[in-house]
């Protein structure tokens, strides 16, 4: 878990429900503007774009399962990332959360967060990478630092977390590349 509040597996479950049937545009569409603002009078208007990418991360099934990715009781928790910072469209803040107790401390976020940013880089092109994460939160300190290379760039008192950033840089784009070597992506789409 990054910046967010912790949530119990059954508020996560209707978090996920409410951004599939929201109106709002900031959770349905990749191209509608969830803010408009002018300038001046008479001047141009400009657009500003909250876009939010979310991946649900599945418990792998058990044997006799009948491995359907539809399946809530095999939700674990999620991934995420917003591009929000109207100063750079190419920065995506993220955040993971693994909410089973049994599932947490065994590489499964690390694992969610390096198809995540293969993603959000490849797909979506983005060029920077920021996490804010509670003080507290010391594992997740630890993955993007030690694992990921981010390196902290700020620290708020008033929030009590710590920011982290990694440019994405030619050698990051080939260490990505490993991160998915044996990863069949696969789109689900419900009939």
């Amino acid at each position: 878990m990054t910046g967010s509040e912790p949530l119990t597996i059954e508020e996560e479950y209707e978090m996920q429900q409410t951004w599939r049937t929201d109106d709002d545009s900031k959770y349905t569409s990749l191209n509608k503007p969830c803010m408009e603002y002018t300038q001046k009078p008479q001047a141009k208007k400009y657009l500003i774009y909250h876009v939010e990418c979310t991946f649900i991360v599945l418990a792998k099934p058990q044997p006799d399962d009948d491995n359907n990715v539809f399946d809530s009781s095999r939700m674990i928790g999620d991934v995420n990332f917003y591009l929000n910072n109207v100063y750079n469209p190419h920065e995506a803040e993220l955040e993971v959360m693994i909410a089973e107790d049994g599932c947490s401390g065994k590489g499964v976020a690390t694992e969610v967060l390096q198809l995540m940013m293969h993603y959000a880089v490849h797909d979506v092109g983005v060029t920077d990478l920021v996490v804010r994460i509670k003080e507290s939160n010391a594992a997740s300190i630890h993955i993007f630092e030690q694992k990921f290379g981010f390196t902290e760039t700020e620290r708020s008192k008033a929030f009590q977390e710590v920011t982290l950033r990694r440019t994405v840089t030619d050698e990051l784009r080939a260490e990505m590349k490993l991160w998915v070597k044996h990863a069949t992506r696969v789109d689900y789409v419900r009939a």
